[in-house]
């Protein structure tokens, strides 16, 4: 039930678009900048490490035709730069760059921007930048990645129950075990195979190219994944080889065990965000220990009620389980401080970006898996202290020299039945513990969700060092293009204004404004005026001072101080007696 609830959620919430983890700096040429001689080549600068893919740059001339470049290719060695080189001569007009990389982390991030050479053309080419993620992709990729959380957690947990706390009856523990090897040996293959088309944000039919595989099988997400079904078909070959010869656990055993389940987490480690920005060799050690932790503790609170709900389980076993949880904890809690600390890079990190509202609601569900823990201890030591209670069934006595004396049939059942006899102390201390281990297997399902969330959300520290960049580097273009129809009240007198602010955001703004006739073509007027009021804040009007250049109305010096829904006022003069004004609202961020 609990595995379909998280199923549930991850099909309806798994097309959403995933959040990119590496965040562009800055771009050589700026975006929006005007420059007097064609650039040699663009540059891109990102907050940490990125891939390159065979289509990362797309370049647009002002007639909307694709520009021959180069190869796409780290600038001066450095991993998290892109560069590509253009043509030695490029055309007046403005250019649309679109790009796409892979982050370090392995999740792919789009995004697009303008320049021109000698002045901004009247109309800026369309570009679609491609879609950061194909729905049908993102959904079954994400709802593989939760999968192999909950496998290995189930998995590596198991195990280490069965090792580490030693139950006497092990039979109930083979089927989830089983269960998290084909689980994990399945998700894995389906994220090795999905991982090319998660890249480019195309169809999952795309996986079966030779191209795909070959870029999947040279990338680190794509050895990672390798690396992560080969440990397991060599447990799998390790295991039955054991059981054929009866070999009986020991410390060489443990300590193999041990090796592959670090191993088994470095797989992660390696490719989420530990494996990108800094301290990478203390954050890599820290998401292992991190990962093992919660297996250990969440795996093994379910092989635990496996065993409760299946047999009679020793006290002592139930006991070392909880000294066991109880480390499990406290690793969780060291390492949890420091990833935080990573992540964040600030306070105002932990309620100002979606990372940190996340981190906030798994620590909320993490006090509250504490206490449900804290319950089960108290629990635990009140099965451990329960005293051996004895059945004492009454005899009935004999007649001197006789048979024994008849006994009525309700005294003789009650005799027979040991049930009637009611619960013992501990059967109702087992069930208690029952009841809430399993509210902390649910709320421990819900925590791993939310660990997985995070894993796919843009870190604080990141979001910080791009706050400061255009809104464009780090999504689709912000551009805020607003057409605004108009009609003066004569003959062939109406038409419309596209006004396009750009970057359309608090600061400093380029203005263009090209107006179009009835028949739909470019329009000249001999006058145009454009101004902007934010009522609520009593700002305002300011006057654009869009001039004339040449088939189009613009200017690079309009400063919008404040964000919110302001008025922009159009005023169009079509003649010396005719003209109209008309008003749109837009929003400023």
């Amino acid at each position: 039930m609990l595995l379909g609830a998280v199923l549930v959620l991850l099909v309806l919430g798994g097309a959403g678009p995933a959040s990119a983890h590496a965040a562009l700096k800055s771009s050589d040429p700026a975006d929006a900048a005007v420059l007097k001689s064609a650039p040699r080549s663009v540059t891109l600068t990102f907050t940490e490490s990125v891939g390159l893919l065979d289509d990362s740059f797309r370049v647009l001339n002002p007639e909307n035709r694709r520009v021959s470049t180069g190869e796409a290719r780290h600038a001066s060695g450095r991993s998290d730069t892109a560069q590509v080189r253009l043509p030695a001569k490029l055309a007046e007009g403005t250019y649309v760059v679109a790009w796409r990389v892979v982050s370090a982390d392995s999740h792919p991030v789009s995004g697009a921007f303008t320049f021109s050479v000698g002045k901004p053309s009247a109309t800026v080419a369309s570009v679609d930048t491609g879609p950061v993620e194909n729905p049908a992709t993102a959904s079954l990729y994400n709802i593989a990645r939760y999968l192999a959380y909950l496998a290995a957690a189930l998995l590596i947990g198991t195990a280490a129950f069965a090792a580490l706390c030693r139950p006497t009856d092990r039979a109930p523990l083979r089927r989830p075990l089983l269960t998290g090897w084909w689980t994990l040996l399945g998700t894995s293959a389906v994220l090795l195979v999905l991982r090319a088309p998660y890249e480019t944000g195309t169809a999952p039919g795309t996986a079966f190219s030779a191209s795909a595989f070959t870029r999947t099988l040279t990338g680190r997400p794509g050895l990672v994944l390798l690396a992560r079904l080969a440990l397991l078909l060599i447990a799998a070959v390790a295991f039955v080889t054991l059981r054929k010869r009866s070999v009986s656990p020991g410390r060489p055993l443990l300590l193999a065990g041990t090796a592959f389940s670090v191993a088994l987490a470095l797989t992660w480690a390696l490719a989420e965000h530990a494996s990108a920005g800094i301290q990478v060799p203390v954050a890599v050690v820290s998401s292992v220990l991190h990962l093992l932790a919660m297996a250990v503790w969440l795996g093994g609170l379910t092989a635990l009620l496996i065993l409760l709900r299946a047999t009679d389980v020793a006290a002592a076993v139930v006991a070392r389980f909880s000294r066991l949880a109880f480390a499990s904890v406290t690793v969780l809690v060291v390492t949890g401080v420091y990833q935080s600390w990573r992540g964040l890079g600030s306070w105002s990190a932990l309620t100002g970006t979606t990372y940190g509202r996340l981190l906030i609601a798994k620590i909320a569900a993490v006090v509250l898996l504490v206490a449900l823990a804290g319950l089960s201890r108290r629990w635990t030591a009140r099965l451990v202290a329960a005293p051996a209670e004895a059945v004492v069934r009454e005899r009935v006595p004999e007649a001197v020299g006789g048979p024994a004396l008849p006994v009525s049939g309700e005294a003789a059942d009650s005799a027979a039945d040991p049930a009637t006899d009611g619960p013992t102390t501990g059967d109702v201390h087992r069930r208690a513990l029952r009841r809430s281990v399993l509210a902390e297997v649910a709320v421990g399902v819900l925590v791993l969700v939310i660990t997985t969330v995070l894993t796919g959300t843009l870190p604080g520290r990141a979001a910080a060092e791009a706050a400061g960049q255009p809104a464009s580097a780090v999504g689709l273009p912000a551009a805020s293009v607003t057409t605004i129809p108009f009609d003066v009240g004569t003959p062939n007198g109406h038409g419309k204004v596209q006004i396009t602010l750009d970057p359309g955001r608090v600061g400093e703004n380029n203005v263009q404004a090209v107006v179009f006739g009835p028949d739909g073509g470019i329009s000249t007027v001999p006058e145009l005026r454009l101004s902007f009021t934010l009522e609520e804040r009593k700002i305002g009007p300011l006057d654009a001072g869009i001039k004339n250049l040449g088939g189009y109305w613009g200017t690079n010096s309009l400063t919008l101080p404040i964000a919110g829904t302001w008025t922009m006022k159009v005023t169009v003069r079509t003649s010396d007696i005719d003209q109209v004004s008309v008003t749109k609202a837009v929003h400023i961020r």
